[in-house]
């Protein structure tokens, strides 16, 4: 066990060099991880919600009723900026309908985990990241088709029933899964949430080796114009989450919060809904796998900065 923490803490410290490397090593060997198939992606999505469901308490709840104003004002950015920068991103650079859709997917999820990893490492409001995120992610099975079809669905056919409960599938029954086991086997959950980091972000490598394979090719014919389009997504969300929170005048630790919270998306879930809902336009994948390994640098950096101000 001890070597496991080890592990787990040396995953955690060089998480977003480990990514980068994974991400590499898949662009160029592709067939070195053709072991992992793109119908793994979807169980490895459902470890990670689980391990969020074991990290949840019933107080993380209680902060929609302790200040409702600053939860809904960060949920309703969540879902807003992300959308519409993503949108506005592809009309300007007249991105492809494939791209596209994997843009807009990302902006549709709600925030990931890393981003309460981020707040907690920027000194911000890490109560109200987890917040966010789990309400957020409670709320994805409804709003991210919702949003898909808003911003897609004139172009590219959406079956938004289909996404929804694909959506509790992979997210809300694992989470909920998670929070029960850690309410009713407290010791066990304990016990394993020293090493749900080393799990979580080796299920986030393993995706982000598989989609990347698969792409590689393509990926590296487009690789610079949809890096920079996701670089650009991830630091719109980060400017805007923050003048957000600033325009309703939250203090500064909150500000960071947002700032992180909006900026940071569960990519891996958009890249796992593209590949179950859209398998005919496998490039949709794509932009999420690219996300997930921009914004664990972009992230460590912002906290990083942010940490240092106050």
């Amino acid at each position: 066990m001890n070597f496991l923490r080890k592990l787990n803490d040396f995953f955690t410290k060089y998480m977003a060099i480990l990514i980068v490397f994974v991400a590499g090593f898949a662009l160029f060997f592709p067939c070195a991880v053709s072991f992992i198939q793109t119908s793994f992606i979807n169980y490895l999505l459902m470890i990670i919600m689980f391990g969020m469901g074991l990290t949840l308490q019933a107080r993380d709840f209680q902060l929609i009723l302790q200040r409702p104003k600053d939860l809904i004002i960060g949920i309703l950015a969540q879902f807003s900026i992300m959308p519409l920068v993503a949108f506005l991103l592809c009309f300007a650079f007249d991105v492809p309908a494939e791209l596209a859709l994997g843009i807009i997917l990302v902006g549709a999820c709600p925030g990931g985990t890393a981003s309460n990893v981020m707040s907690y490492l920027a000194k911000g409001d890490l109560a109200l990241s987890l917040s966010i995120t789990s309400f957020s992610t409670f709320l994805a099975p409804l709003l991210t088709p919702i949003i898909t079809l808003l911003y897609v669905g004139e172009e590219i056919e959406i079956d938004v029933i289909s996404m929804i409960f694909s959506l509790v599938e992979i997210v809300i029954i694992p989470v909920l899964l998670g929070f029960i086991i850690k309410k009713f086997f407290y010791g066990f959950s304990v016990k394993i949430q020293s090493i749900l980091p080393l799990i979580s972000i080796s299920s986030i490598m393993l995706i982000v080796a598989c989609i990347v394979g698969v792409n590689s090719q393509k990926i590296l014919q487009i690789g610079f114009f949809i890096f920079i389009i996701v670089v650009l997504h991830n630091v719109f969300g980060y400017i805007l989450g923050y003048f957000v929170a600033k325009f309703f005048k939250m203090p500064f630790e909150k500000r960071k919060t947002l700032s992180i919270e909006v900026g940071m998306q569960n990519s891996a879930l958009a890249s796992s809904l593209a590949v179950t809902h859209f398998a005919s336009m496998p490039l949709a994948a794509v932009p999420g796998a690219v996300f997930s390994v921009w914004h664990n640098i972009s992230g460590s950096i912002l906290a990083n900065i942010l940490a240092l101000k106050k």
